[in-house]
């Protein structure tokens, strides 16, 4: 069950990213200016680039609450590499 849950929170975002962008490309066209974030978002920082792309608004950006959202997202993708780490401890010898 470990290993599914750590598969679904590794590939899940990345997945999202796959499919939103093949049957909305002109969100991700309108709210990224180059392909270059959403590559290294896509890499690094899943939860946060979804959930950009999701509170992003073609007149506004981002304003007031959209940066709690964002901050929550970026705590998700932390929280997601540390609890690899904390996770496979007794692998490395803590």
């Amino acid at each position: 069950m470990c290993c599914f849950f750590t598969t679904l929170v590794l590939f899940g975002p990345r997945l999202a990213i796959l499919v939103w962008w093949l049957l909305d490309t002109l969100r991700w066209q309108a709210t990224f200016e180059t392909w270059l974030w959403p590559l290294l978002g896509f890499i690094f920082v899943p939860w946060t680039t979804l959930m950009y792309v999701l509170v992003w608004s073609p007149i506004d950006g981002i304003v007031g609450f959209d940066w709690i959202w964002l901050g929550l997202a970026l705590f998700f993708d932390i929280a997601s590499y540390g609890g690899s780490g904390w996770g496979n401890k007794e692998r490395i010898g803590y």
